[in-house]
């Protein structure tokens, strides 16, 4: 019996979203119609990828989120998935052929049983069905965000770049799917130089946040029953005011200061656009610090020395 582990991936173009390999060990299974998932239609991957899952094998897929991606590359996201995927095939097989021209378990105990093979997807039956139900998990999930991040269409571009989506972007900002690694995108990086972010970040206030302000403003939380937990939370591709930590609650807070009462209420600078960006950036620090429930907050001073004049939980 023919056991041969093929792999393949799909996600490495778009612009948001994870990236997935699919890991099948067809073994003694003759399928009818497998094929490059790319030259199938929806219709024909959504039959084909249940009976590929019951009547292969093995199946497994591997995952890599974009904020994963992000932070390591995508070559090493490639690494990554497959190894994930592989990780999770228990039957045994006595070749593994990857599509395309790297192998990306060369440093591992199975790397010397890999073959790369270019259009594997088209000439290899396990490669074609790794590629169709690595695509059909990929775009499930992808539609599934339609729900949580209404607006931008994943159901329907699955996170590529198209017009649609690089207009959904401007309007809307990005999102915690988003890759900001990648190019396009690199101007919503909390690194990018000020005058790139000014242009394309959701609008904010443009009135720096003074030290004395946020100190009143942490102040303010202890008296609630807060401990903070972080002052000025960054990474490349976001920054929080203030993270504390209230039971089992994590609160997320900007600071918004104003001179005095005539130039304005701080809070309202925080638009819908900016609740996005601190949503984000609140999922990237959760990530790494799971089992907790999350709450956006704004926290608005004024005066000299600065005094809390408004706290409103937005989430």
């Amino acid at each position: 019996m023919c056991m041969i582990l093929g792999i393949d991936e799909v996600g490495r173009g778009p612009w948001a979203g994870p990236l997935v390999v699919g890991a099948v060990v067809l073994g003694g299974t003759e399928i009818e119609g497998l094929a490059d998932s790319k030259q199938l239609t929806k219709k024909q991957r959504e039959a084909l990828a249940p009976i590929i899952i019951e009547q292969a094998a093995a199946v497994a897929l591997g995952w890599v989120t974009a904020t994963e991606l992000d932070n390591i590359g995508l070559s090493q996201a490639l690494v990554l998935a497959t190894r994930r995927a592989v990780e999770q095939i228990t039957v045994p097989y006595h070749e593994i052929i990857i599509d395309g021209t790297v192998n990306f378990l060369a440093g591992t105990k199975k790397g010397q049983y890999v073959t790369v093979l270019p259009k594997a997807d088209k000439l290899v039956p396990s490669v074609s069905a790794a590629s169709i139900v690595a695509k059909v998990a990929r775009d499930r999930y992808m539609a599934d965000q339609d729900s949580v991040y209404p607006g931008y269409g994943f159901g329907r571009h699955a996170g590529y770049g198209v017009a649609a989506h690089r207009a959904a972007i401007d309007k809307l900002g990005v999102t915690p799917l988003h890759r900001l690694s990648f190019a396009p995108l690199a101007a919503y990086r909390f690194d990018a130089p000020k005058e790139r972010r000014e242009k394309s970040l959701p609008a904010t206030t443009t009135r720096s946040i003074g030290q004395a302000s946020e100190a009143v403003a942490a102040e303010y939380l202890q008296s609630l029953g807060h401990t903070i937990v972080a002052r000025n939370w960054r990474t490349k591709w976001c920054e929080i005011d203030i993270i504390s930590k209230q039971a089992n609650t994590l609160h997320f807070t900007e600071v918004k200061h104003r001179k005095n009462d005539t130039a304005g209420d701080g809070i309202a600078a925080i638009t819908k656009r900016k609740q996005r960006q601190m949503a984000f950036a609140a999922e990237v620090y959760a990530a790494h610090h799971p089992g907790h429930d999350l709450r956006l907050g704004v926290i608005s001073t004024t005066g000299t020395p600065p005094a809390v004049v408004t706290y409103l939980e937005l989430r």
